[in-house]
C-alpha cells in the first residue's frame, strides 16, 4: 500500500476532472483509455470489478465528448465524462447481471435500471460493474464468484456488499461509484477501504420505474474521495416517480436534494467563522450485537467529537435508544428478503430448491438465510414490520433534539479475510458484531454515512477507521454532508491508496 501524492489526471475528484474538461487540459475519449487501463490493473488487484465494461464506456466517453464540444462545456452534465462504475446489483441491458451468484452466471440483462439510467444520462463513463456480496446479503464481498479486497492491506476484506465500489474509488479508479445499502453495504465498504459512504433517506432515490421498495431496508447511496463529489453524486441519483411508495414530498420526477448546495454553503460558513452550531448526540453502546469495540474505533470518535466541538457544535453523550435483542426483529424481513430472491430453483426452503441451490453452487449463507426465511409466517412477518416501526418512533422521540448521532462505525478495522467463518450461521455472527450500528439506520429510514476519519496501525499495516453520522429525520442529507465537510477541511484523510 502506497498514498500517491502526484498529480495526475486518473486521480483527480470528480469535481476537479469535470474543471479539467473544461479548460481543455484533457478530453474523455483520451481519459477513458487510461481509466479502463487502471480497472484492469489496479482493479483486479483488489478485485473491484465483476466486468469491465470496455466498448459501452469508449462510446460513453464520445457521447460526453460531444455533449461537452455542443453544449460549450459550461451547459454539459457536470459528470459528463466522468468515470462512475454501477454495482453488480442493478441491472443495465446488455450488460452482465450476476448479483455475485453462481445461480445467475451468464445472464444478461435486459432492462436498465433507474438509478443506472439517470447516473449514464448524466453523461457518466460506465467503465464496469462492481463487485458485491452474493445478492447482496453480506457485509463482506466474498461471493462464489469472486472477492474485493481493501488496497490498504490486501489480506483484508474491503467490506460489503459494495466492497467493489469501495475498493475501485479508494484505489483511484473511480472518483465516485454506485453502491446500494440494506444493512451497511454502502458504509461497510467506505470504512473499510477509507473513502466516504452514504446511505440515502427512504424516499430519496426511487427503486422505479422496475425495482419495488418493500420494507424499505434497502437504499441506494454513492461512494467518493471527497464530499463534494459524495454531494455531486447524490444530487445526482435523487429523484422521484411516480408510484413511488416511500415517495418524498415534491413532484414525482423531481430532481436532486440539495446535496451539493449544502456542502457549498457549509465551506462558505466556515471560512466566514459562521458556521450554525448542531447538537449532536453520541453513541457507543452496540445496538446491534454485543461487542467489545477496538480502541481504534472510539479513537475515532474521540477525534470526530473534539473537532466538532471546536467548531462549536454541542456533542452530547446519550445512550442507546435499542438493544441488540430489540435489534433480532431485523432478522425475519431480512430472511425473508432472503427467501423471496426469484432464483429457479422452486419454492425457497423445499427439498427441490434446497438440493438445486447448493448443486448450482450457491453460498452457504444465502442458503442457510433462505431455510429461515422460508419459516417466517405472514402474520410472523406483519409482527416484524410493526416491531420495526415502533422502534423507530422510539428512536425519533429520543432524537428529535439532536441534528444528527455519532457513532463508531465498525467494531475494529477491516478483518483479514480468512477469520471470515465459513459456517453461515457463525459468519452472520460475525457481521453483526463487525457492524454493530450500521443496520439501524436500515431500519429506521433515515440517512448515514461513513465518514474516513482516522487511521490505525495493525501488525505494522496501516488501516482506515471510519466513524459513523446517521441522522435524526427521514429526508436530511444535508446535514449530515454539512458536518461530513466541515471535518474533512479541518483534519483531512487521504484520498488515494494503491494496492
Amino acid at each position: 500500500m502506497g498514498v500517491s501524492t502526484v498529480e495526475d489526471p486518473l486521480d483527480f475528484s470528480a469535481v476537479r476532472l469535470a474543471r479539467a474538461y473544461r479548460d481543455g487540459e484533457l478530453t474523455p475519449s483520451v481519459h477513458v483509455d487510461r481509466v479502463l487501463e487502471r480497472a484492469r490493473e489496479r482493479g483486479g488487484k483488489v478485485g473491484a470489478f465483476s466486468c469491465v465494461c470496455d466498448d459501452l464506456a469508449r462510446q460513453q466517453a464520445e457521447s460526453a465528448e460531444e455533449m461537452l464540444r455542443a453544449r460549450g462545456g459550461s451547459q454539459a452534465p457536470l459528470l459528463a465524462g466522468i468515470p462512475v462504475p454501477i454495482k453488480d446489483l442493478v441491472e443495465i441491458e446488455g450488460l452482465p447481471f450476476e448479483a455475485g451468484s453462481p445461480a445467475l452466471a451468464g445472464n444478461v440483462s435486459t432492462h436498465t435500471d433507474g438509478v443506472a439510467q439517470d447516473i449514464m444520462n448524466a453523461g457518466t463513463l460506465t467503465i464496469g460493474k462492481t463487485t458485491t456480496s452474493e445478492f447482496g446479503m453480506s457485509v463482506f464481498s466474498e461471493s462464489p464468484l469472486g472477492a474485493a479486497r481493501t488496497p490498504w492491506d490486501g489480506r483484508r476484506t474491503a467490506g460489503g456488499s459494495s466492497g467493489g465500489a469501495g475498493a475501485a474509488v479508494a484505489c483511484g479508479v473511480a472518483p465516485l461509484a454506485h453502491g446500494n445499502d440494506a444493512g451497511g453495504s454502502v458504509r461497510v465498504p467506505a470504512a473499510c477501504n477509507g473513502v466516504l459512504g452514504m446511505l440515502t433517506s427512504r424516499g430519496t432515490v426511487s427503486v422505479g420505474p422496475f425495482g419495488l421498495d418493500g420494507p424499505g431496508l434497502a437504499r441506494h447511496g454513492m461512494l467518493s474521495r471527497t464530499v463534494a463529489d459524495l454531494a455531486l453524486g447524490i444530487d445526482l441519483i435523487a429523484r422521484s416517480r411516480p408510484g413511488d411508495a416511500f415517495a418524498r414530498a415534491g413532484v414525482p420526477g423531481d430532481r436532486g436534494c440539495g446535496a451539493l448546495a449544502a456542502v457549498e454553503s457549509s465551506l462558505v460558513a466556515l471560512d466566514a467563522r459562521g458556521i450554525a452550531p448542531l447538537r449532536i448526540g453520541l453513541i457507543t453502546e452496540p445496538m446491534v450485537a454485543e461487542v467489545e469495540l477496538s480502541a481504534s474505533s472510539l479513537d475515532a470518535v474521540e477525534r470526530a467529537r473534539e473537532l466538532l466541538e471546536s467548531l462549536g457544535h454541542t456533542v452530547v453523550e446519550i445512550p442507546a435508544p435499542m438493544t441488540p435483542h430489540d435489534w433480532q426483529t431485523f432478522m425475519p424481513v431480512w430472511t425473508v428478503g432472503a427467501a423471496s430472491l426469484p432464483l429457479p430453483f422452486g419454492p425457497a426452503g423445499s427439498a427441490e430448491a434446497r438440493a438445486a441451490e447448493e448443486a448450482a453452487g450457491v453460498g452457504a449463507l444465502t442458503r442457510w438465510l433462505r431455510d429461515i426465511g422460508a419459516e417466517v409466517s405472514g402474520v410472523e412477518y406483519a409482527a416484524a414490520i410493526a416491531r420495526i416501526q415502533r422502534l423507530t418512533r422510539r428512536m425519533a422521540e429520543a432524537w428529535q433534539s439532536f441534528d444528527a448521532i455519532l457513532t463508531p462505525m465498525l467494531s475494529e478495522p477491516p478483518v483479514l479475510a480468512d477469520r471470515i467463518p465459513t459456517n453461515p450461521q457463525e459468519d452472520f455472527d460475525f457481521q453483526s458484531r463487525f457492524t454493530p450500528f450500521t443496520s439501524v439506520w436500515n431500519m429506521n429510514g433515515f440517512a448515514a454515512m461513513s465518514v474516513p476519519l482516522h487511521r490505525t496501525e495493525v501488525d505494522g499495516t496501516v488501516l482506515p477507521v471510519g466513524v459513523h453520522l446517521g441522522g435524526t429525520r427521514p429526508g436530511d442529507e444535508a446535514t449530515l454532508l454539512r458536518i461530513a465537510a466541515q471535518l474533512e477541511a479541518l483534519d483531512p484523510w487521504p484520498t488515494l491508496v494503491t494496492p
